[in-house]
């Protein structure tokens, strides 16, 4: 695959409802988003990586360390819209084609290993590919039972049949061996011209009961191939998260 057909955007706003501001916040020195593009750009897969934010306070600072930014809308509902609205001006721009790949990196997750990225970019290698995320066996029962921890069930080609705040499959019954369990993490990563469709569904029954937006494009038809990974994430989403960060 092309270098030149994939690159990395990295949603971050500043008026989370758990943690504003939390792009901004220092780790060991840096802040988190410095952190997230650092990590993210060093992936040699990728052409480049650009930070999509509606802070201009976020705006300056990535540019203060020559980072690439685009300013986006105050108005989108998640960081799919956010890549989408970035995404349309790189297509004005002719910097990608339908055919791209844009590689959704969560902007909360300063330690994201390059690894996964690559394991995204690499399941594009198949043209049938649309969209693509990743998933980590789970091996720890507060993890299985916690619906912080989004599950999902694939078929035997890693194809996404659901994701689920609860554990899934269930097992009914208790005597039976080999059952996996699997963590779904969330990266992203799509074709140009999906990605542009994507953002124009709207919210659908799925995920308004789970709320988690890949219902919604499973609901619609889409197909979501699933790589594995063996890396453990690490995400920031409230100040107790962060001061467990800083005392590791």
């Amino acid at each position: 695959m092309s270098q030149s057909s994939i690159i990395a955007i990295i949603p971050a706003r500043f008026a989370s409802t758990r943690f504003p501001g939390k792009p901004l916040v220092q780790i060991d020195g840096k802040t988190m988003i410095q952190r997230v593009y650092e990590r993210t750009i060093s992936c040699p897969f990728l052409q480049t990586a650009i930070v999509a934010t509606d802070s201009q306070q976020i705006f300056d600072h990535v540019q203060s360390w020559n980072g690439n930014v685009m300013m986006t809308s105050d108005q989108h509902r998640s960081g799919t819209e956010r890549c989408s609205e970035v995404t349309q001006k790189l297509l004005l721009q002719h910097i990608v084609n339908k055919e791209s790949i844009i590689i959704n990196v969560q902007g909360d997750e300063p330690f994201i290993d390059t690894s996964q990225i690559e394991t995204v970019a690499r399941l594009f290698d198949n043209p049938s590919v649309k969209i693509a995320t990743l998933r980590k066996k789970i091996t720890r029962n507060d993890e299985l039972e916690s619906p912080n921890a989004v599950k999902i069930v694939c078929d035997k080609n890693g194809k996404a049949l659901y994701f689920s705040r609860f554990s899934i499959p269930f097992i009914r019954n208790k005597e039976t061996q080999g059952i996996e369990h699997w963590k779904h993490i969330g990266i992203y990563g799509y074709r140009v011209a999906t990605l542009l469709q994507l953002v124009q569904q709207q919210p659908s029954m799925l995920e308004t009961a789970e709320s988690l937006e890949q219902l919604r494009w499973l609901e619609n038809g889409y197909e979501i191939y699933s790589g594995i990974t063996t890396v453990e994430n690490v995400a920031i989403d409230t100040p107790e998260d962060l001061l467990k960060i800083k005392q590791l």
